[in-house]
């Protein structure tokens, strides 16, 4: 095997081993720049998080911006993207986050779509509302994809946060 292959296989293996998930949505300033970020950083490397839209907007949500900033979250580099086929056909998964029928599909790609709330423009309670109920599930999905992995504590339970209603 040449230097070349060696190094091919191993990129290979590496990526193999790190999954890759793309949370899409129409403007991809909210919903799946949310989904992004907390995947980011509850997962630590162990799986690789996209986000994109099928028609984005010029900028993330300022609401959104603000208030995954409030949780630590940074959202400096966060740029709207166009979802292509090519970043579906590279992922394991496709998370749609209401852009329907508009997400391009690709045979072998799983896709599951998550219900959930648009933020954009809405009050900071709607929006924190909106952070919890993906937060819980990317949590869920990190733990489906990567069965062994160790999630730090959720970012909704740091010190100083309002806590979340229990049952």
């Amino acid at each position: 095997m040449s230097d070349l292959d060696t190094t091919s296989a191993a990129a290979a293996a590496s990526s193999a081993a790190v999954p890759q998930v793309v949370f899409a949505c129409v403007r991809n300033g909210g919903r799946s720049v949310i989904s992004r970020v907390l995947a980011e950083h509850y997962a630590r490397g162990r799986v690789l998080a996209l986000s994109a839209g099928t028609q984005p907007g010029e900028h993330i949500h300022p609401e959104v911006a603000q208030a995954l900033e409030r949780l630590g979250l940074d959202t400096s580099a966060e740029t709207p993207t166009r979802l292509t086929r090519e970043t579906i056909e590279a992922s394991v998964m496709a998370i749609t986050l209401g852009c329907g029928e508009e997400c391009p599909y690709v045979p072998g790609v799983r896709y599951v779509d998550w219900p959930v709330a648009d933020p954009g423009g809405q009050d900071e309670e709607t929006v924190r509302a909106v952070i919890a109920d993906i937060d819980g599930r990317v949590r869920a999905l990190l733990r489906e994809l990567v069965p062994d992995i160790d999630l730090p504590p959720s970012v909704l339970a740091r010190p100083g946060r309002r806590p979340r209603a229990s049952g």
